[in-house]
């Protein structure tokens, strides 16, 4: 049964409680495996030009209300605070943001630990600050679709002036919905309460729809602070968008040097260092070898804690799935696990991963991930997994270990692996998917397009 089949065959209307006809629906629905799709980033010259373009792409943007049904295409609308500043939005909803909205991804860096390579002067121009005002994501089944789809959208910005399409990026995964790297992707999700849909096997329980949903109560009881006025904030969340070059042939290198030309060997360590085997199977339920009947399995692959493996001699504790999501690890540093769940709607793009692929090919491929998550929390939650769970060690007493996928390493790291008699130290890890850009942006509910696209702010 597919991702799509098993969110359908759980889903019970009555158990609804969100107004899932205004909320888009890229907040709530799962990308098709396999996938394609396009991000195109946006500039506004000109307030009216922008509003007029908002108010025609409306009537495209999918409810959250048939989330769990087939669509051959859907599109998603995000904005960053210089782009609802050059859509003409007044002050005072302009300055109900989040302060770290309000400054843009770049300004952080210092909270984002973006230094060196990944530094804002590194960074493609598109994501320099101030140029990405909206982005538009179209997902679709086939690539006849896609066509389709962003002919409609292309038509829709031809027909308004004083908007200028800023790059375009096209993405897609086959059914394996691999990574750059080769592993299945974006598996585990939350189950947000209120969507009618039950928890998956793993899931101790539906996360407060507020931790997703402005306007709706958190884990803490209550609403979270959202933009003002009530239309603009409703029913919308906040989203991170990050573009990753993947270094695969480093990675590939890597693993030759410390595993040998042992294929199972190599694919023994990635997985270590992922926590999943590459089928998507992890590793409490497969540690000593891949199940890719397992790995395939939605009412399986998720089904699991950390509780039986306190000492990580299954999945390390410095694995980066362990990192992201420590499902009741003992935790040096507490925090709760709860307010850092994130929705994931990351895109794989370039071609797809092969063992034979050594460093020197890294240059010649465009090839990586945007990294896109969706929170309530959005901005609050990547500068805390930035800081600690991914570019640091102490919450798991590793000290300055970083996470061995997505972590920055200015200098050689290491990864530890647990066993016995005496735990193993990988050394000389390297930054294996460099930054290239990003931006935080804004996802409104359709009440709020349709407002901002009307431009009666009085």
């Amino acid at each position: 049964m597919g991702l799509l089949a098993d969110l359908a065959a759980r889903f019970r209307r009555d158990r609804v409680t969100l107004n899932l006809d205004d909320i888009q629906a890229l907040i709530l629905r799962s990308r098709p495996e396999p996938y394609v799709g396009i991000h195109a980033l946006l500039h506004v010259e000109q307030p009216a030009g922008g509003r007029d373009l908002l108010r025609r792409l409306a009537p495209h943007v999918p409810t959250a209300s048939g989330w769990t049904e087939e669509l051959d295409t859907w599109i998603g609308v995000a904005i960053s605070h210089e782009g609802l500043k050059a859509l003409g939005l007044p002050r005072s909803s302009l300055e109900s943001f989040p302060l770290s909205f309000r400054q843009g991804m770049a300004a952080r860096a210092e909270q984002l630990r973006d230094f060196g390579e990944n530094a804002p002067e590194t960074w493609e121009e598109v994501f320099k600050p101030g140029n990405c005002h909206i982005a538009l994501t179209i997902y679709a089944r086939d690539e006849v679709h896609l066509d389709v789809a962003v002919d409609k959208a292309m038509g829709e910005l031809n027909a308004c002036s004083g908007v200028t399409l800023l790059a375009t990026h096209r993405f897609g995964a086959d059914a394996d919905a691999q990574n750059p790297f080769g592993f299945r992707d974006s598996i585990s999700q939350p189950t947000v309460a209120g969507a009618g849909v039950e928890p998956q096997p793993g899931q101790q329980r539906a996360i407060a729809a507020g931790e997703f949903i402005l306007g709706e109560n958190s884990e803490a009881g209550a609403p979270l602070r959202m933009p003002q006025p009530d239309v603009l904030g409703r029913n919308g969340s906040f989203v991170v968008m990050r573009k990753y070059e993947s270094r695969v042939g480093a990675f590939n290198d890597f693993m030759r040097i410390h595993a040998g030309e042992d294929k199972q060997a190599q694919h023994a360590l990635a997985a270590k260092m992922f926590g999943r085997w590459r089928s998507g199977a992890p590793l409490p339920l497969a540690p000593e070898r891949d199940d890719p009947e397992l790995g395939a399995d939605p009412q399986r692959n998720n089904d699991f804690d950390y509780q039986h493996d306190a000492l990580g001699r299954m999945c390390p504790h410095s694995a980066h799935m362990r990192r992201l999501n420590p499902r009741g690890s003992q935790l040096t540093i507490l925090s709760d696990e709860h307010i850092h769940r994130i929705i994931r709607r990351s895109s794989t793009f370039g071609p797809k991963w092969s063992d034979d692929v050594t460093g020197t090919d890294d240059a010649k491929a465009d090839r990586g991930i945007f990294f896109i998550f969706i929170s309530a929390r959005a901005y609050d939650t990547i500068e805390f997994l930035q800081q600690e769970w991914i570019n640091r060690g102490n919450f798991i007493d590793l000290g300055s270990e970083r996470d061995p996928i997505v972590g920055l390493h200015e200098e050689p790291g290491s990864f530890t692996i647990p066993q016995s008699p005496v735990r193993r130290r990988v050394a000389d890890v390297s930054t294996f998917n460099r930054l290239r850009g990003g931006e935080y942006m804004f996802m409104p509910s359709l009440s709020a397009l349709r407002w901002i696209g009307e431009g009666k702010f009085d």
